[in-house]
């Protein structure tokens, strides 16, 4: 038995959920911001975030309006690279913000949702 204790907080989210027209299109855009598919199907697709959480998009008749903020954000180490990343990609990037907290900048994702991307404040503790 191991003697290393998991210093990591408890408790996780779970899944998040993410309603868009065309599953299969949202997941492949998902996929190439950098989540890990898991699961996907015509109406459900679950994607893995560092952690562990789950995104699952389903299908949904109405979709969001255009610039609707996405229900969930993301959150990387370095936002600069991230940034480069989705230009490279064709992800079209808005300038990076500088902030007190948080450096982000935003993407257009599928069905009009707006991402936002976020530079990482974890507590420097294990999570």
């Amino acid at each position: 038995m191991s003697d290393i204790i998991d210093q990591r907080p408890p408790v996780a989210v779970g899944h998040v959920r993410l309603n868009v027209s065309d599953v299969g299109a949202a997941a492949r855009w998902l996929e190439t911001v950098g989540l890990r598919p898991i699961v996907t199907m015509d109406d459900l697709a679950v994607l893995e975030l560092r952690g562990g959480t789950h995104v699952v998009v389903r299908s949904a008749e109405q979709p969001p309006g255009p610039g609707t903020g996405a229900p969930f954000d993301l959150m990387v180490d370095d936002v600069d690279a991230m940034h480069r990343d989705c230009a490279e990609k064709g992800l079209m990037p808005s300038e990076i913000s500088r902030g007190r907290i948080h450096d982000s900048f935003t993407l257009p994702g599928p069905d009009g949702w707006r991402f936002t991307v976020n530079s990482s404040h974890a507590s420097g503790r294990p999570v």
